[in-house]
């Protein structure tokens, strides 16, 4: 089996010549459209975030978010049991259905009444 390979035209193909940048030259004269800080030798002032704090529009309603979680947790709590009853009785339903298709006549489950 012969090996394709991708023929190409002399003008598709061009070297870049990569050169390494020079940490002597300045780095105002590499990229001028970008301005750096010059150091000032002032002290700075300690960060002040008092003008990002907000204060609240609502007071919080503690007990309306506790019901909500709670809430979100007995769905959810509700889902996994709904979810492990249906792959029990999937499960059920398989080895009853493989039972009738090996032919045999003792496959329906029998229920007892217990005293």
């Amino acid at each position: 089996m012969k090996t394709q390979r991708p023929t190409a035209a002399e003008g598709e193909h061009r070297v870049l010549q990569f050169r390494p940048r020079n940490p002597a030259q300045p780095r105002d004269l590499r990229t001028p459209s970008v301005v750096l800080p010059q150091p000032q030798a002032v002290e700075a002032e300690p960060l002040n975030l008092a003008r990002y704090e907000q204060m609240p529009k609502e007071p919080d309603e503690f007990r309306r978010r506790m019901l909500a979680n709670i809430a979100a947790f007995a769905f959810t709590i509700a889902l996994l049991a709904i979810g492990i009853w249906l792959a029990m009785s999937i499960s059920d339903m398989r080895k009853t259905q493989d039972c009738v298709s090996m032919g045999r006549r003792d496959c329906a489950r029998i229920a007892t009444p217990q005293d």
